[in-house]
């Protein structure tokens, strides 16, 4: 079937006799110039966490202009900021490691610290407790009891020396910690706290069981409202529903539904028109205002109250046709920080004002990238070889006529994750070499109903790998690529599948860079199903978990799917990846048949292979074993170490080496001339 909008890609002809000069590759690799920027309560405040390239600064500044106070954090990851109260900034970071007072294996594990404004002082949290950790397992929750922040956090308490995610109080003025409700139980992996600073709900998973359960609290005693069957992984607690007395929880599976619980009253779905992957929260009562997410293309946000949805609209109206994210909002909601994503300035902060009807930029989100450095992107839709309709976007290089270009196949990771027309830095960067540049949303990715997610399942290194090359197919029949110059390249799942086109369906790529990428599916199984455990310290112990009365920490939900932690709803277990590998139903894949290490002899192309030396979510082991295979079956394969780097390229140097190796990899075996 012919691509649909092809006519517009005729417009986009260039003088390529008097091509510019190619832009640095630093505009596109170094780390946001801005990564995040959240308003105080009364909206008089910003608290901005900006980069240098390499070091990370948080700085507190008036909305109108003028700075208050700062703390510079380097090179540590600071993945998100809450405000507590005018005078608080919580700080969740993260780092790799193998854990202070235990032994086990690596995971990202987070910590959170408050930022006294009028002290100007830098404070961790849930610090110097008797049988505690100074580990969060959750986001904070931040209340204003009697006219003080407080924050629940949950966090890791010893009980006969086995770890329970426990609830814990803090007063951020009188620095009063508290272990609340001693009610806890071992599998507890997730709370939620009522607008006055009650424990409210309370999921607890059995993982040798694959059991759920939801509690809520009636009265002084814990009720189980809810149990499940989760084979793939723990549905925990999403928010308090649109009363502010009831928890929310998504209830994942074959269906992917919101459900409304009460303590004494049935469960309630909520409409999935009105509710989305992300959830809107009121900022002071907490209770649920609507949500936002795609439908197809379109970045929507819907509200339960038709007054909200107006406001929003006004929010959005002055952009026109760019795509407007709500990043963060005032307690009375009319005073906003939003991202805008435009196809021709890329990404830049505004504030909002809707009593005075002003946007002011605060700045962009990437330095130095303009008009002249960002390449343009159309949608396109083809179809697969089973006929399923696919989405995908294609990024033109600027300047050159869109016919036999060369192109990169650049796949999302997830997989039910997806991509978005919006601006994406590594396309960009790519298309600024001279390559288009196709990112499609195969089958499995998200938001395009749960029956295209579905689609997905069991087709893991199958269907959903074909869904790539069937989009290089489509685009050479129209003439825009040059089928003999196709490289494919992508970063966790995208990983996997450029080495799953390397290796699984020869013939289509010339060229394939993993970066992250698992290699063995039977491996990835056993850690998810199977994770290694991680015992207490005991003091003079060569061997903690031999140890009379050290037992297994259960930290399982430290590993994240995703560093950004504030929307539960984005955190997916890693269990869920089993979904599309084809395990838990009848019939047991042949995992071997579709991992790219076991499949190494078959590969004819050159393979790049990157990896972060710290990622705790596809260890480097994966790149290892693969590189090894392949050393062995005598094929063309580098292997490129990021020194101190995770999963998700957070440091400035390692991202822009990253990106730096990939280019000069495909320029070499795939030129853009």
């Amino acid at each position: 079937m012919p691509l649909l909008a092809l006519c517009s890609l005729l417009l986009l002809v260039g003088a390529g006799a008097n091509a510019s000069p190619k832009p640095d590759l630093r505009l596109y690799g170094a780390l946001p110039m801005v990564e995040d920027v959240q308003i105080s309560p009364d909206g008089s405040k910003l608290a901005v966490i900006t980069t240098d390239g390499d070091n990370r600064y948080l700085t507190v500044r008036k909305t109108l202009g003028g700075g208050i106070a700062g703390v510079m954090v380097g090179t540590h990851k600071l993945r998100s900021v809450t405000w507590a109260g005018e005078d608080h900034v919580l700080m969740l970071s993260s780092m790799a490691t193998s854990g202070a007072g235990f032994k086990g294996p690596a995971r990202e594990y987070f910590t959170l610290s408050d930022f006294d404004l009028r002290a100007n002082r830098q404070r961790a949290l849930i610090e110097d407790r008797p049988q505690a950790m100074n580990i969060v397992v959750g986001p904070p929750q931040v209340r204003m009891i009697k006219g003080d922040p407080v924050v629940f956090l949950e966090g890791v308490h010893f009980l006969r020396g086995v770890g329970a995610d426990t609830l814990f109080s803090i007063n951020l003025r009188t620095r009063a910690t508290r272990m609340l409700d001693h009610g806890v139980r071992y599998d507890a992996d997730a709370w939620l706290v009522d607008a006055k600073g009650e424990p409210f709900a309370q999921s607890v998973y059995d993982r040798r069981s694959g059991q759920w359960s939801l509690l809520m609290k009636v009265g002084s005693n814990w009720k189980t409202v809810e149990k499940a069957s989760a084979p793939m992984g723990s549905y925990g607690v999403a928010g308090l529903g649109r009363d502010g007395q009831s928890a929310l929880v998504w209830r994942r599976g074959d269906q992917q539904v919101l459900t409304e619980y009460r303590p004494n009253a049935p469960p309630e779905i909520l409409p999935d028109d009105m509710v989305y992957g992300g959830l809107l929260y009121d900022p002071v009562s907490q209770r649920l205002l609507g949500g936002y997410g795609h439908e197809g293309e379109d970045l929507v946000y819907r509200f339960f109250d038709a007054e909200d949805q107006r406001a929003w609209l006004a929010v959005t109206k002055p952009f026109k046709e760019d795509r407007v994210t709500l990043q963060s909002w005032s307690n009375d909601r009319r005073r906003l920080v939003v991202r805008v994503d435009s196809p021709t300035q890329g990404l830049n902060f505004y504030f909002v004002d809707l009593a005075t009807r002003h946007a002011l930029p605060l700045g962009p989100v990437h330095k130095g990238l303009g008009p002249t450095e960002i390449s343009p992107v159309r949608t396109i839709r083809y179809d697969a070889a089973d006929g399923l309709r696919i989405n995908a976007y294609l990024t033109l290089p600027k300047e050159r006529e869109p016919k036999n270009l060369p192109l990169i196949v650049l796949p999302h990771g997830g997989p039910e994750g997806r991509d978005t027309p919006g601006f994406d830095w590594w396309s960009q960067a790519l298309a600024s070499r001279g390559y288009a540049v196709l990112r499609p949303n195969f089958r499995g990715s998200d938001g395009y109903g749960l029956d295209f997610i579905r689609a997905g399942f069991d087709q893991w290194g199958r269907k959903m790998q074909t869904d790539l090359s069937d989009g290089v197919r489509a685009l050479a029949s129209q003439g825009v690529i040059d089928p003999k110059r196709v490289c494919i390249v992508g970063a966790s799942y995208g990983g996997y599948a450029a080495l799953a086109g390397a290796t699984l369906e020869t013939g289509v790529y010339r060229c394939a860079v993993s970066v992250a990428g698992p290699s063995d599916l039977k491996r990835i199984e056993q850690a998810i199903v199977r994770p290694g455990r991680s015992c207490q310290v005991q003091f003079g112990s060569t061997d903690p978990c031999s140890v009379e009365g050290a037992g297994p920490v259960k930290l399982d939900r430290l590993l994240r799917a995703d560093p950004d932690v504030r929307d539960l709803k984005a955190v997916t277990s890693p269990r869920y990846w089993l979904r599309f590998m084809g395990l838990g139903g009848e019939k047991q894949p042949d995992l071997d048949a579709i991992s790219p290490v076991t499949q190494a002899a078959k590969a004819g192309i050159p393979i790049l292979l990157v990896h972060g030396e710290q990622d705790t979510v596809v260890p480097i082991a994966q790149s290892q074993i693969m590189a090894e295979a392949l050393r062995k079956a005598g094929k063309p394969v580098e292997l490129v170490t990021l020194k101190d780097e995770d999963h998700w390229l957070s440091s400035g140097a390692t991202r822009l080496q990253m990106l730096t190796e990939t280019v000069a990899f495909l320029e070499k075996h795939n030129p853009p001339e």
